[in-house]
């Protein structure tokens, strides 16, 4: 994996859902991605990942986790040590964007796919 995966949190086989389609768009613009969610499948022959595997070199957090169920995911999310975390619109979450931000990773409240829409992800 290069330094600039990007982990794909609360990924999900169903193509209806902005998760797959991220996912999708991210490796149709050459990202490499990494999956993690609650649902088992899997996205371009992709493995979700159904536990909290320690991944290395991830560059970046893209959330797709409802925010009620976000800071379930928080320890895991900082023990990757992301050089930025999007938080997905209906993912913002005050606290965790404060401690992301003293921690020095980038919380950038966006959308993944308007971001790689118009050439504003790197």
């Amino acid at each position: 994996m290069n330094k600039n995966a990007t982990l794909v949190l609360g990924a999900t086989p169903n193509p209806d859902r902005y998760a797959y389609k991220a996912t999708m768009r991210l490796l149709a613009v050459g990202e490499e991605v990494e999956l993690v969610g609650i649902k088992k499948g899997e996205i371009a022959e992709i493995p979700i990942q159904n536990d909290r595997p320690q991944l290395e070199n991830i560059d970046t957090v893209t959330l797709y986790v409802g925010v009620k169920h976000l800071a379930d995911w928080a320890d895991y999310i900082f023990s990757l040590r992301p050089r930025r975390i999007i938080f997905n619109p209906g993912t913002e979450h005050p606290e965790i964007i404060a401690k992301a931000r003293e921690l020095g990773i980038h919380a950038q409240i966006a959308c993944t796919l308007v971001m790689l829409a118009s050439n504003q992800y790197a």
